[in-house]
């Protein structure tokens, strides 16, 4: 099991979410309830996408060691979102 770090950020009506260990990820929603959920199945479909194309999957970093990489505002929202490796599927 990977912990990834999700940053949530507020905008105009939405919120929007990405990872800093996972470039290229993000997902959106109403509430933060719902972007987490987005987030949790979009970095699923990258990584598994990652997988089929033959790419190394980037490790979990934990917070302190992404502090001096972030840029965040005030009111932005900080998660780990669990990935279960075993429940990537590659399908050839």
């Amino acid at each position: 099991m990977r912990q990834y770090l999700v940053i949530i950020e507020k905008g105009g009506n939405n919120l929007s979410a990405y990872s800093p260990d996972v470039l290229g990820c993000v997902a959106t929603g109403k509430t933060v309830e719902q972007t987490v959920q987005q987030m949790t199945q979009a970095l699923y479909f990258h990584l598994e996408d990652m997988m089929m194309q033959g790419e190394r999957l980037p490790e979990a970093r934990g917070l302190a060691e992404l502090m001096n990489e972030i840029n965040t505002s005030v009111g932005d929202f900080f998660t780990f979102v669990p990935i279960n490796m075993n429940r990537l599927k590659v399908v050839a």
